[in-house]
């Protein structure tokens, strides 16, 4: 799958507010990609700090795009369950979000992702993910 048709994924299957995030696919491999979370003061709470909620959309459309990559196509899918540990703070650095497949089967797969400084490469949050495939 080649780099430009998982980067017009976004605009076609995720809701407007999810693309305001700028999301950027910076590399991916057969069983991973991974994005670019642009350092943007609207995603940030006091202190200049990366606010949950927008790592947690982050790593869920990761994890979609890494199912398009492994399939070779969309797949309708929802998520069912997310469990985020948010490891440290992360501020002044956009973030590079990698999602990776564990196992993807006929009706469920599931993915483990890493959000980490795109300068100082420091995991700031871990998650793991289950998607119903539909």
């Amino acid at each position: 799958m080649r780099q430009d048709l998982l980067q017009s994924a976004i605009a076609e299957y995720f809701a407007p507010w999810v693309q305001a995030l700028a999301l950027k696919v910076d590399s991916f491999d057969a069983d991973s990609v991974t994005l670019r979370l642009p350092q943007d003061p609207q995603l940030s709470r006091v202190g200049g700090m990366l606010c949950g909620q927008a790592m947690m959309a982050a790593a869920d459309t990761a994890m979609v795009l890494a199912l398009i990559n492994q399939f070779g196509e969309f797949r309708p899918c929802t998520t069912v369950q997310m469990n985020t540990s948010f490891l440290r703070p992360l501020a002044g650095q956009d973030a590079l979000v990698q999602a990776r497949i564990v196992r993807a089967g006929k009706s469920l797969a599931f993915g483990e992702i890493d959000i980490r400084g795109a300068q100082d490469g420091k995991s700031a949050c871990r998650a793991s993910v289950t998607y119903a495939l539909v």
